[in-house]
């Protein structure tokens, strides 16, 4: 069956035109006539049976429609685009789209990413920060590493490590103390995370301690934000070390109670089912599972 789909020339003039929001600038964006642009406009509003563009003395303004399609159009384009670029560049080559945690990819993957790309040239790869699971048919992401009890419907999960989180805040919160006692945390502002929101709970309750507001506190997404805000005097969070080493080593930020407690959830490497076989994939896989369990071994002595 044949495709509703306009002409691609059709396509770029409107976005050109609905993001200037001139036929005049799109034209010289294009190397075009203005007239050429006007006709493109003109038999893409015939095409659709929908007017885009309202005329006025001053210019073109979009319709309501024309901004909704014009937002949808542009995404589209882009992803054209970067799919077309893709394409050019990895030729002869494997490219692995991963979605990740942010503040994992940042503070633990990218530092150890160059080795694995010097012993791999073959292998790109391309990341984009994820925080919650995805149906993989959906997207074009080959894996994911997630944090979370690794079911995962179609996928195969690999453990990667568990993460034990402490508290941290900023030395002049508490100054000039440097140590605190669990029930003089709980006295303190709580910064929450949203995909751990029962965290402080769990590490009151493993102190065998009940505390009425510890699902109460500023929430933030990221552990890069919630080490910002810890950072700055907004309270006191819970982070596990190896993700804020560098604020730890100087002194932004510190421990001032040891206690910790073992999530129930990990984070793991996951892997749709239809991309098991990826000869570049079980590459990527074998070798990060390698490196998280030299880190565990390395963190352990």
């Amino acid at each position: 069956m044949r495709r509703k789909i306009p002409p691609t020339q059709a396509l770029i003039c409107f976005e050109s035109s609905a993001r200037h929001e001139s036929f005049t600038k799109a034209a010289e964006e294009l190397s075009l006539t203005q007239s050429a642009v006007c006709r493109q406009i003109a038999n893409l509003e015939e095409f659709l049976d929908v007017q885009l563009f309202r005329r006025t003395r001053r210019g073109v303004k979009l319709t309501e429609a024309g901004q909704t399609y014009s937002r949808r159009v542009a995404s589209r384009l882009d992803a054209v685009e970067r799919d077309t670029l893709s394409v050019m560049g990895n030729q002869g080559t494997a490219t692995l789209e991963l979605a990740l945690v942010p503040t994992f990819g940042t503070q633990w993957l990218l530092p150890r990413l160059s080795g694995f790309l010097k012993a791999n040239p073959q292998i790109t790869i391309n990341l984009t920060n994820r925080t919650r699971p995805f149906l993989f048919a959906d997207t074009e992401f080959d894996a994911a590493i997630y944090f979370g009890d690794g079911d995962w419907s179609g996928t195969e999960a690999h453990f990667l490590m568990k993460e034990s989180p402490v508290p941290v805040c900023s030395p002049a919160l508490i100054a000039p103390r440097r140590e605190l006692k669990p029930d003089e945390i709980a006295r303190l502002p709580l910064l929450q995370q949203t995909t751990r929101p029962y965290a402080w709970r769990q590490w009151f309750g493993s102190l065998d301690m009940r505390v009425e507001h510890d699902l109460n506190g500023t929430r933030l997404e990221l552990f890069s934000m919630l080490a910002q805000a810890a950072t700055h005097g907004m309270g006191v969070a819970l982070i596990p070390p190896f993700l804020i080493r560098r604020e730890l080593e100087s002194g932004q930020l510190i421990n001032p109670c040891a206690h910790s407690f073992e999530s129930d959830n990990a984070y793991y490497l996951m892997i749709p089912e239809r991309k098991a076989e990826s000869a570049a994939l079980l590459v990527f896989r074998d070798w990060l599972i390698a490196e998280a369990e030299a880190y565990l071994d390395s963190d352990s002595r």
